[in-house]
């Protein structure tokens, strides 16, 4: 039952970790996009996935450490999956070597 439990507690740190880069991406995407109050955006932005995220790990650290380190090796494994399917646009990274010269 315990490597259940652990199975468990890693999808929970996937699914923080997809919380939490899945709206800094989001968040990004608003801010370049034009808000009107970017500073504002970033920072309420910032705090609900840091308060989601650290309510989260809290959670499972109650139910003991080995659960809270396979939640954070989880939330690393969807840092990795995220930071490569949400590379920046190519026809962006041109216009910014244009913008440049």
């Amino acid at each position: 039952m315990f490597w259940f439990y652990l199975i468990l507690s890693i999808l929970a740190g996937i699914l923080l970790g997809i919380f939490f880069f899945g709206g800094l991406w989001w968040t990004v995407k608003k801010i370049t996009a034009g808000n009107s109050k970017p500073y504002f955006l970033f920072l309420v932005s910032f705090i609900i996935r840091t308060v989601v995220v650290l309510a989260g790990f809290y959670l499972l650290l109650t139910a003991g450490w080995q659960y809270l380190l396979s939640a954070l090796a989880g939330f690393l494994i969807a840092r990795t999956i995220l930071a490569s399917k949400l590379k920046p646009d190519r026809n962006i990274k041109h216009l910014r070597q244009n913008d440049a010269t």
